[in-house]
């Protein structure tokens, strides 16, 4: 039986990775926790020499995104269920990504989260570049449709329960299904 995936959409800073990790801890079965800040902080990348500049990140990061979005289908094809962190940098990854996991079970999750709060988190967190967050805020939900939306402002329990609880109320056709008839509809 092939897997399901709750795939959570946030700027950068929202809270994405403490919702993810809030949803596996409540949920009922076994839920891998996937995102790109696993792979970068893991050692998979070979960030020390993309960071001093011998490597440009700019030439792999096309093919560094598509080769995640691609084993998050190995992954459910194989029959594991995915609580995946992603940012969708543009209505074309978004709509790459619903193309790739075509005839899958994804819930769609918008994370929320006020602007200054973000920048906020993310001045304190050290570990990204600065406007990273604001950029993300103004972009990244505009054109999505999503199966359950929450506010990262509010109780993490409280939204990974919401989250859980919509899960288990989904119904079709999903919000990436929707997504691929408003692109071809055109």
């Amino acid at each position: 039986m092939p897997g399901r995936i709750i795939l959570l959409n946030g700027a950068s800073s929202s809270g994405k990775s403490l919702l993810a990790r809030a949803i596996q801890a409540r949920i009922a079965t076994p839920f891998w926790h996937i995102s790109i800040d696993h792979l970068r902080d893991s050692g998979v990348l070979p960030m020390a020499r993309i960071k001093s500049g011998e490597f440009d990140w700019r030439e792999m990061r096309e093919a560094f995104f598509l080769g995640f979005e691609r084993s998050l289908l190995a992954y459910v094809e194989a029959g594991n269920d995915l609580i995946v962190e992603h940012i969708m940098e543009s209505e074309s990854w978004l709509l790459r990504l619903a193309d790739t996991l075509a005839g899958q079970d994804v819930f769609f999750v918008g994370v929320h989260c006020e602007l200054a709060e973000l920048e906020r988190r993310e001045r304190e967190r050290g570990d990204r570049p600065i406007g990273d967050a604001r950029r993300d805020f103004h972009r990244i939900h505009s054109y999505c449709l999503y199966d359950v939306e929450v506010d990262a402002m509010q109780d993490r329990d409280a939204n990974a329960g919401a989250v859980i609880a919509a899960w288990r109320a989904r119904s079709r056709p999903a919000a990436f299904d929707r997504l691929r008839e408003r692109r071809d509809r055109g």
